[in-house]
């Protein structure tokens, strides 16, 4: 949802039918699924319990559902099945919130959780509980029915008896504390954690955060955690994580672990990492991401834009859209050539992607080495080149960012230079604290 989308009231999706981008439906929502903050900030939806026709209820992230609107919940149709276990940070809303007795900051009168709702944060996919619709007067033990008390909606912020105390949490609190870094600086403070500590704080991240801060780790560090998580719960951080870095972290584990793994993850995902894994490590093949936009020639201009808006991809991939013949996914069919993000800004929306081709350059091939790739970005000042194999169907991308991450020295990440200067502070701050 955009900036200014209206308020939901949880109870109000409760049952609520949930649909893939097709219109199928795959399940209805049994509960929402929040994490609380240190003091009285508004608590992060971090997504929904939905259960399946199977009866199976599993974890649907915000950050794949596009839409609640008209009793209807529409997903980007990208589910993870795996049975849904409630981590020690998390809270149900429907399960743990309401019927909850808490207190107003104003008056000091306890009050009785009735409902809460959530709002997507303008320009941000984060969605937040930002206000409590809550009863006065109910005493202890007396049914619903019973009670007449006055109701009103207030502001999150205006109660108090929900959010975690601040010492004593364990890692909950520090999470909180770090919330709001970038995860190139979280991954910074994490490194410099005790293993135990670092240990807690992965685990009470998401699967999604923990996915980006992973990228941004050392690979020691990366091991290190991936191996404390549960085995489904590695698999699934893996498959949140970019398909080359995946990849990469895949390729320096034991053979056995590699297929342990493998064999949990999604077969789609699974088929991206081997193949990816088959390439050497420096090399386009090696570097690429599987997973970069393609459209076909019948798309349009708008068509394009459309994809290229999605939130989840780097500035880098969200560059240029590939032009290809079926199959949409990689290994495509025949690769047409490149549309450059300006172009797509220049010509009007109903203008084929086909018409506007940049098929001058010739892509990479797989095996391209890493001098090849930085002499290519630096000659034609690109961001981002289409891996091309021998039979003319694109492979993947590669990004600059990955070029650099192989071309600069491997304790890169050791430098502090990129933090900004309350991250330090708050990495002191929390190290203090938490006796790391």
């Amino acid at each position: 949802m955009a900036a200014g989308a209206p308020r939901i009231f949880v109870s109000h999706l409760s049952g609520v039918a949930v649909f893939d981008p097709t219109g199928d439906q795959v399940g209805r929502v049994r509960d929402l699924v929040v994490m609380l903050r240190v003091g009285r900030r508004p608590p992060r939806l971090l997504g929904l319990v939905v259960e399946l026709s199977t009866r199976r209820r599993i974890f649907l992230p915000m950050t794949r559902v596009t839409s609640i609107e008209s009793g209807q919940v529409i997903t980007t149709g990208v589910l993870n099945v795996r049975r849904f276990e409630q981590r020690p940070t998390e809270r149900l809303v429907f399960g743990e919130l309401f019927d909850r007795r808490v207190t107003l900051v104003e008056t000091g009168e306890e009050v009785t959780v009735l409902d809460v709702s959530v709002q997507q944060l303008p320009a941000r996919r984060d969605w937040e509980i930002d206000r409590a619709f809550v009863r006065k007067g109910r005493k202890s033990g007396a049914p619903f029915r019973r009670n007449r008390g006055e109701t009103l909606t207030v502001e999150w912020s205006a109660v108090t008896g929900f959010s975690l105390e601040e010492h004593g949490q364990g890692a909950e609190n520090l999470l909180a504390t770090f919330e709001q870094l970038r995860p190139a600086d979280l991954a910074n403070v994490l490194h410099h954690l005790s293993p135990k500590r670092r240990a807690e704080v992965a685990a009470a991240l998401d699967d999604d955060r923990l996915a980006d801060v992973l990228e941004e780790l050392p690979e020691d560090d990366q091991i290190e955690i991936l191996g404390k998580l549960q085995g489904e719960r590695a698999a699934d951080v893996l498959e949140a994580m970019d398909p080359d870095d995946a990849a990469d972290l895949l390729a320096e584990l034991p053979e056995e672990e590699q297929e342990r793994l493998l064999s949990l993850m999604q077969p789609a995902d699974a088929a991206d990492m081997r193949r990816l894994m088959s390439y050497e490590e420096h090399t386009a093949g090696g570097l690429m991401t599987t997973e970069p936009i393609v459209l076909r020639p019948d798309a349009t201009v708008a068509d394009a834009l459309a994809r290229v808006r999605n939130r989840d991809l780097s500035p880098a991939l969200a560059a240029q859209v590939y032009v290809c013949r079926p199959p949409d996914e990689t290994p495509t069919g025949k690769y047409l050539g490149t549309v450059h993000f300006q172009r797509l800004l220049r010509d009007p929306p109903y203008t084929l992607v086909s018409s506007i081709l940049d098929d001058d350059l010739q892509p990479l091939t797989p095996d391209a080495t890493l001098p090849v790739i930085a002499g290519f970005f630096a000659t034609y000042d690109m961001v981002a080149a289409p891996v091309v194999d021998d039979g003319g169907a694109l492979l993947g991308a590669v990004t600059v960012d990955d070029v650099l991450d192989h071309m600069l020295p491997e304790d890169w990440r050791e430098t502090e230079f990129h933090l900004e200067d309350e991250a330090g502070e708050a990495a002191d701050e929390g190290a203090a604290t938490h006796g790391t």
